[in-house]
């Protein structure tokens, strides 16, 4: 098997895997109409995972990468619900353009709230990202009642958010969290069905994040 083992070099290795990666998007069946931002999207999440069923399963509302490019331009924050999100978003690059990625699962208020009103650190952890001043996007990967209670504070009135990444992975609760997202009229790149996770959630936040110059 040694043999057929191809030799890259370093820096040339994610550009040929880009490239595969479109040669065999143009195989899939069905007709994507994507924006040159949006494919970009995709792109990242397939190379991340090397899980093409994201070309059919990655929903965006309208315009919503156009807005998160402006957002991130204007300095908004990133808000995740896990620190492996949160560790895998480009902080420096985001940082150039006066954004920060925020994570509050360590937070021991966030534990203590969670615990004393019976609900999960991630939940409380939307509450304490809605706090931040300016602009925000909200990248949830992991939790879905992270989707559900930034739902519920939309419908409250209480924040009304920039853009949602709603990319939890799992069995309960992620689907109905997902399209509880899509119906919030919010701006919002979400992953329909079960997949998504952590590293989705960044590799969408970076796929944006490199788009803005």
């Amino acid at each position: 098997m040694l043999e057929k083992i191809q030799f890259v070099k370093p820096e040339e290795i994610e550009a040929r895997s880009m490239a595969i990666i479109e040669e065999e998007l143009k195989s899939k069946p069905g007709n994507h109409i994507w924006s040159p931002e949006e494919y970009a999207v995709v792109r990242r999440c397939i190379h991340t995972s090397a899980d093409f069923d994201y070309a059919e399963q990655l929903y965006f509302s309208e315009g919503a990468v156009e807005t998160a490019l402006k957002l991130i331009k204007e300095g908004a924050h990133i808000v995740t619900d896990t620190k492996m999100a949160a560790s895998g978003i480009n902080k420096k690059r985001l940082a150039a353009f006066g954004g920060q990625v925020h994570c509050f699962m360590d937070d021991p208020q966030v534990a203590a709230q969670a615990k004393e009103r019976g609900i999960t650190r991630s939940a409380v952890c939307m509450e304490q990202g809605a706090k931040i001043p300016g602009k925000k996007i909200f990248a949830v990967g992991n939790a879905p009642t992270a989707l559900i209670r930034l739902y519920e504070m939309i419908r409250e009135g209480t924040l009304i958010p920039d853009l949602i990444i709603g990319v939890p992975v799992g069995f309960v609760n992620v689907v109905e969290s997902k399209e509880l997202i899509i119906q919030s009229n919010v701006p919002c790149i979400v992953a329909r069905g079960r997949k998504g996770g952590s590293n989705i959630a960044a590799a969408i936040a970076n796929a944006l994040i490199y788009q803005c110059n």
